[in-house]
């Protein structure tokens, strides 16, 4: 059961890695709400400022 928790747990910090570098990358949809980036997420951005 280990084993398969620390797979599990894994491709889910994987996915939320991918999940977090595509958002830095992405504007909101809302034109007059767009939340604060954390300046962790901001380092993941291609776009540099």
């Amino acid at each position: 059961m280990k084993k398969i928790m620390r797979k599990v747990g894994g491709c889910v910090a994987a996915l939320a890695l991918t999940v977090v570098a595509a958002d830095v990358n992405s504007a909101c949809a809302f034109f007059i709400y767009q939340p604060e980036l954390p300046a962790e997420a901001a380092k993941l951005s291609k776009i540099k400022s």
